[in-house]
């Protein structure tokens, strides 16, 4: 790749920093996100992480999130902040954009870098590579596995072999669902071999791969897995969990019914959404692209610089990838990012065809306009999606969602434990049937007595400040007022939110009431002594 290029695909990935980088924490923090943050804060607290085969995918999050909180020097939860664990998807996202580098000579210059701007301003790459979850990582490693097990069979050097095998274990351990990119590389890679006309290449091909490289590579790749299932060699059971754990994700993929959606769920995000009065979304653009870049892969009518057994291994990895998460019915809208991204290389090969096949200045020149205002759209959609309808349910890739009531609920609690005698130490209840109450406990980190529970109990008296689900509030006004109680110790309960209709939304169709003890409410409404004033007054 010439200068010119490289210059290019340097301003690419500015590009792509200014939209992932700013106010990262400005978005309320997922379920998931705050679900993952809180096992990290082990990690970084006690040094220790137990993978779980039932929750929480795999390790690579936890591990590589330990970098950016030595930097800031973090030692507790406490210490954390938003940026500090959205920054390591961010890194991603934004590798991905340079590891088109790997490619380009397959694909060719001019497809790579608008594959890579793509990858840079698709908003749903933008909006999930500021999402401290899991989908990133496995994107990223993806196509670093794809990328140097291509500049193996360019160079044989068993270095490219190795970062294979490497990336391989990062994927393996970054997330389950692996497996569904490791069998459609597999068979697109088969697909690719047979439909050469060439006789014997498929046994030629595979003869070409020398047998130690090819160790190496699997060696790596289990190395890397173990070490990271096993945390770094602390918990070999987590070995076998990484294994055991396919019968807990094989049975979730078609019983969660609330994540259960239509086959044709993620193409229609893509190519057309709207909800209500909000604008409309769309990346049908790639879709477009990608749809032209496969049929000129597979009909070989490709500019002579490009690889066309590369983009042919693109074409298929990617309609295998498509197919599988379309059939799968659990469908969440981060899932679609392996096959998206996939799409966008191909958008970039369909984009360089779709010029070249018209003639005469004209009509190319309007075709290139033509792409150029779809980039523009999709970068502005990019910047709507996180930085306007970054917590809204029209945005199509905020899914379940915490409204910025969360923000309200956490300033009304730091306005009343200020007031009370045990400061961070108040007792805190939050009663939400199902446990659901996150991310709640990412926010309330710095409080060391939170109760989370899912019923009224009667064991102790109410706490001074409650956070309860509607559906409780009868049972919780009983205990309020429970006579058997001795009078010396009820407590009147004023509402925490005071303005009507005294609750927040946790997410839509979701929420939360507050309550806090007459006397702490007294406490934190009364104004500050007179004696006081008049003292510090006289002072000055």
């Amino acid at each position: 790749m010439t200068r010119k290029y490289c210059v290019l695909i340097l301003a690419v990935t500015i590009v792509a920093c200014a939209l992932r980088l700013p106010r990262l924490v400005q978005r309320p923090m997922h379920g998931d996100e705050a679900i993952h943050a809180v096992k990290f804060g082990q990690l970084l607290e006690h040094g220790t992480y137990i993978y779980d085969p039932n929750e929480y995918h795999g390790p690579t999050l936890n591990y590589l999130t330990l970098i950016p909180a030595w930097l800031t020097s973090a030692k507790n939860l406490t210490e954390v902040n938003e940026f500090t664990l959205r920054i390591v998807p961010v890194f991603m996202g934004v590798t991905l954009v340079l590891l088109v580098l790997l490619i380009s000579d397959g694909m060719g210059p001019r497809a790579a870098i608008y594959a890579a701007l793509l990858t840079a301003i698709s908003p749903a790459m933008v909006f999930y590579s500021r999402y401290y979850i899991q989908e990133m990582l496995l994107v990223c490693f993806n196509f670093g596995l794809i990328a140097s097990g291509y500049r193996y069979l360019r160079s044989k050097n068993i270095l490219w072999a190795l970062f294979a095998g490497i990336f391989a274990g990062l994927m393996h351990a970054s997330k389950e669902t692996c497996i569904i990119a490791f069998g459609s590389m597999l068979l697109a890679l088969l697909i690719t071999l047979l439909t050469r006309n060439q006789k014997n290449y498929f046994s030629d091909a595979v003869k070409s791969i020398k047998p130690l490289h090819l160790a190496a590579a699997i060696g790596a790749a289990v190395v890397i897995s173990i070490l990271f299932y096993s945390s770094f060699l602390t918990n070999p059971r987590g070995i076998l969990d990484s294994v055991r754990t396919y019968s807990t994700y094989f049975n979730r993929a078609g019983a969660e019914t609330v994540h259960i959606h239509l086959w044709y769920y993620y193409l229609k995000t893509l190519i057309y959404y709207r909800y209500d009065s909000g604008p409309i979304w769309t990346e049908a653009i790639i879709v477009i692209l990608a749809l032209i870049g496969f049929i000129a892969a597979m009909a070989k009518k490709v500019p002579l610089s490009t690889d066309v057994n590369l983009l042919r291994f693109i074409a298929f990895y990617t309609l295998i990838m498509t197919i599988a998460y379309s059939v799968i019915a659990y469908k969440t809208p981060w899932c679609m990012l392996g096959f998206l991204h996939g799409m966008i290389l191909l958008a970039g090969v369909g984009a360089v065809v779709l010029i070249r096949l018209v003639t005469g200045k004209l009509p190319r020149l309007i075709i290139i306009l033509l792409l150029s205002g779809a980039t523009v759209h999709l970068t502005w959609q990019a910047y709507l999606s996180n930085y306007k309808y970054y917590a809204d349910s029209r945005n199509p890739y905020v899914y379940a969602h915490p409204t910025t009531d969360v923000f309200t609920l956490v300033d009304r609690i730091e306005y009343y434990f200020k007031a009370h005698s045990d400061g961070r130490h108040m007792s805190i209840e939050v009663i939400c049937p199902g446990h659901d109450y996150w991310p709640l406990p990412w926010y309330l980190r710095s409080f060391t007595r939170v109760s989370y529970i899912d019923k009224i109990t009667n064991d102790e008296l109410p706490a001074p400040l409650i956070i309860a689900s509607p559906t409780v509030e009868a049972d919780l006004k009983k205990k309020f007022y429970d006579e058997s109680i001795p009078f010396e110790k009820r407590h009147l309960y004023m509402y925490l939110f005071e303005e009507s209709p005294y609750y927040v939304w946790l997410r839509p169709k979701i929420k939360l009431l507050g309550f806090v003890r007459k006397d702490l409410w007294d406490a934190a409404h009364q104004g500050p002594d007179p004696n006081d004033l008049i003292k510090s007054t006289s002072e000055k």
